[in-house]
């Protein structure tokens, strides 16, 4: 972590694929890295859907920790780093990164390339060229991934709900299609609910695994970064894929209830200090993730009255 966030920058490219800005940078060990730059300070909160607004490079960051935290260790490596624009990435970059390279007054800034990105809305340094993000660890040419369709994603359309959203039996298909035995990533979905209901991600629309380990791979929790945009908001809605199936590892179910009563808040706070960006979240964040696990927590309670332990906790 320490060699993501200080290594020399040798190479800057565009970092093409997804909805969002990032830059794909190569390290002096020859890593390679996505940084995703800052876009929020830390206390300005994102309104308007569960989805809306930038990537929070801080969410990003964050949300690796906590998958620590909570035993997963599915998450690559992220880490918070500085860089200046002019110094360290300009003179190492390609000239499609270049192109999109542009002056707001005093401001060096770029927009790259990517679904929404566009001239008019690009990430800026400070005036003296620092720009904050995150940096995620590359992973290996030899680790090829494959993309699944989350079966909780949203339309993204206001007008039109996804069949779970009113289909109170959707999780029975599911369980048809995919049964737990036999599909490993299912029962990580379960895990990874909890996970993006702490952290406030409502966008967790596709999802990947190692290809080569077939239907038993694990879900990889890749770009995490629309999370801890409202410390005020809880959405429900995250929590769809345990409150309707109702099943969830025991292994996980009793991480969640070893971090009660101001535990989780406590553990993330020492454990984000240690980054170069520190603080990562505010208090308001912290204290929604203390009162996000006990929704958690409660969910789940709900479930062993209702089906008990033999059938809610997978061993």
């Amino acid at each position: 972590m320490n060699a993501i966030a200080t290594r020399p920058i040798i190479k800057a490219d565009i970092g093409y694929k997804g909805t969002q800005l990032k830059a794909r940078l190569e390290l002096s060990g020859r890593q390679w890295v996505v940084f995703k730059p800052g876009r929020y300070k830390r206390d300005y909160i994102v309104e308007g859907t569960p989805y809306a607004g930038y990537d929070r490079h801080t969410g990003e960051i964050a949300a690796f920790h906590l998958d620590r935290v909570l035993g997963f260790h599915r998450a690559p490596i992220v880490v918070g780093r500085r860089v200046n624009l002019r110094s360290e990435v300009m003179p190492v970059a390609s000239q499609s990164l270049l192109d999109t390279f542009v002056n707001q007054g005093n401001q060096t800034c770029f927009y790259g390339k990517c679904y929404y990105c566009n001239p008019g809305e690009p990430a800026c340094a400070d005036e003296n060229d620092i720009m904050e993000g995150s940096v995620t660890l590359w992973l290996p040419k030899n680790k090829k991934l494959k993309k699944w369709h989350h079966p909780w994603s949203r339309t993204y359309k206001e007008n039109k709900k996804a069949q779970w959203e009113y289909d109170d039996n959707y999780c029975k298909g599911v369980l048809e299609k995919y049964p737990l035995e036999k599909h490993q990533h299912i029962v990580d979905i379960l895990d990874t609910a909890a996970f993006d209901y702490l952290i406030g991600n409502a966008d967790r629309h596709q999802y990947e695994t190692f290809e080569a380990d077939g239907q038993q791979a694990m879900l990889l929790l890749m770009d995490s970064a629309k999370s801890f945009g409202n410390p005020h908001h809880d959405e429900r809605s995250i929590l769809a894929p345990l409150y309707q199936c109702c099943k969830i590892r025991e292994a996980t179910w009793d991480k969640l209830l070893s971090l009660q009563n101001g535990r989780l808040s406590n553990v993330m706070r020492r454990v984000l200090s240690h980054d170069p960006l520190a603080p990562i979240l505010t208090e308001l964040h912290l204290q929604a993730m203390d009162r996000r696990l006990i929704a958690v927590i409660a969910t789940i309670q709900e479930c062993l009255s209702n089906h008990g332990a033999d059938y809610v906790l997978l061993r």
